[in-house]
């Protein structure tokens, strides 16, 4: 895991070690006295010199009234500190890695689990008590070391339901054991990655964690080298349009951990039994689903100049969406974003992924934070009644030119205002729309011809097991 760091680096541990000057006297310091014989004696010895000189200096600080410095300006590529602080980190990642649990030692942690377990006779699982517990810790620890022992404590058990008899389940044990090192070899990985040391990684850095884990997920394996590049481009931004709703251009470690979408690229570990097309289109990460994205960009290209314009954007959903949404997306997230020299307002890819994530997540903040930027058509971070009736009558023409009944666009607008029912009742503000747990419905409504069909057609869609919709966008 830590090679391509020192080849990166051009050097080793030992020759940076050896060529500093402090570290040789610090060496001669320790063999010349003989109260400092181990390392363990050495770190505490420094971590007290260094503390003492804090001390010191936040005692003059404060008398001399100085504010704290809270920015310290990062080490200059090549300098001592930099490396100093690339070595530190390198080693430290590297301790790390050395406790974590491998394969075999889960397995074997496993194999503990179920030959001191008890079946319960009701529900047929398989449990343990807490003196059972404590006696697997025993032999996990004789047969793996003492780096499972963090599983076996006491906090880590309460933290299960337990039966009336007080044991719990050694699956979900297991799982919880299984996801812990999961997470931590993946902040790891990151860690290595996070170029500047500062928690966040940048969007070729998370491209490069994509790439290294492609040859672990039994889905991507096979995936064709030339497509290698431009999966992990798409895979990469569904991070960070979750991760780094600011835009920007970094995301957090720890957010990425925790966030949806860690999960979701790893479902790509189970193998695909030829059943799954639709779970696999579903899945964001998956070759099949990249493949879509970039087809239908493809297709929406009529000019092949590697943007989209409006006109070419009307095609999408096979033209579903409202002329008015697609000018307020240009508006709100083309516009107002980057634009590309000679093309005036022109949608490049990485803000159709943007477009494309929002209308498919619109039951997430995120999403909806995205989509109503356009349904506020004044800016003023709030929709009244004449928005959701400027907004809705382009669904409605939509609606009567494809050959459907007549609709009542005051009818549309109290059912909206019934299903948010908003703080202020002359305003709906995203606050509202989130809070209502229906935001998504809402914006497909005002947004998308479709959206409306699966809204007034949702009693049937539950009783026919949502059949295909079918509406001719096509019809005159």
């Amino acid at each position: 895991m830590y090679s391509s760091m020192d080849e990166d680096e051009g050097y080793d541990e030992s020759s940076v070690v050896s060529s500093m000057l402090w570290v040789r006297n610090l060496r001669r310091y320790i063999k010349s006295d003989p109260g400092i014989s181990s390392e363990a004696m050495m770190e505490l010895e420094i971590r007290r010199i260094l503390l003492n000189i804090f001390k010191e200096k936040h005692r003059k600080n404060a008398e001399a009234g100085i504010i704290p410095s809270f920015y310290k300006k990062k080490p200059e590529d090549g300098s001592i500190s930099h490396t100093v602080q690339r070595l530190a980190k390198y080693r430290f990642l590297k301790k790390q890695s050395d406790i974590l649990l491998d394969a075999d030692d889960l397995d074997a942690m496993w194999l503990c689990l179920r030959e001191n377990c008890v079946v319960d006779e009701a529900t047929g699982s398989e449990r343990v008590g807490y003196e059972d517990f404590c006696q697997i810790a025993s032999l996990c620890t004789e047969q793996i070391g003492s780096k499972c022992r963090r599983f076996f404590n006491p906090s880590n058990f309460m933290k299960f339901e337990k039966d009336e008899s007080g044991r719990i389940s050694i699956l979900s044990f297991y799982l919880y054991a299984m996801r812990t090192v999961s997470l931590t070899q993946a902040r790891i990985d990151m860690s290595e990655l996070d170029e500047d040391s500062d928690g966040f990684l940048q969007p070729h850095e998370m491209e490069a964690y994509i790439r290294g884990l492609i040859p672990n997920l039994a889905q991507l394996r096979d995936m064709p080298a030339a497509f290698v590049q431009m999966y992990c481009h798409i895979a990469a931004h569904k991070f960070f349009f979750f991760c780094d709703p600011s835009r920007r251009g970094k995301a957090c470690i720890k957010k990425i951990l925790l966030s949806n979408c860690l999960q979701e690229l790893m479902e790509l570990h189970q193998e695909n039994d030829g059943e799954g097309d639709t779970d696999q289109n579903d899945n964001w990460f998956s070759v099949a689903s990249a493949q879509r994205i970039c087809d239908t960009f493809l297709d929406l290209d009529k000019d092949t100049n590697g943007t989209l314009g409006k006109d070419e954007l009307r095609a999408y959903a096979e033209g579903s969406l409202t002329d008015i949404f697609i000018e307020r997306a240009f508006d709100e997230h083309v516009r107002h974003g980057k634009t590309v020299i000679g093309l005036a307002w022109e949608m490049d890819f990485e803000s159709f992924l943007d477009f494309v994530l929002a209308l498919e997540n619109k039951d997430t903040p995120e999403g909806l934070t995205y989509l109503f930027r356009c349904l506020d058509l004044h800016g003023r971070g709030y929709l009244t009644a004449a928005d959701i009736h400027i907004l809705f009558r382009y669904v409605r023409e939509k609606w009567i030119q494809v050959g459907n009944y007549e609709l009542c666009t005051e009818d549309v607008r109290d059912e909206i205002w019934d299903m948010v029912r908003p703080a202020d009742p002359l305003r709906i503000t995203l606050s509202d729309m989130l809070a209502c747990k229906q935001g998504g419905t809402i914006a497909s409504i005002l947004i998308d011809v479709r959206g409306f069909w699966a809204h007034d057609n949702r009693e049937n869609l539950l009783q026919e097991d949502e059949e295909p919709l079918d509406i001719d966008m096509t019809r005159n």
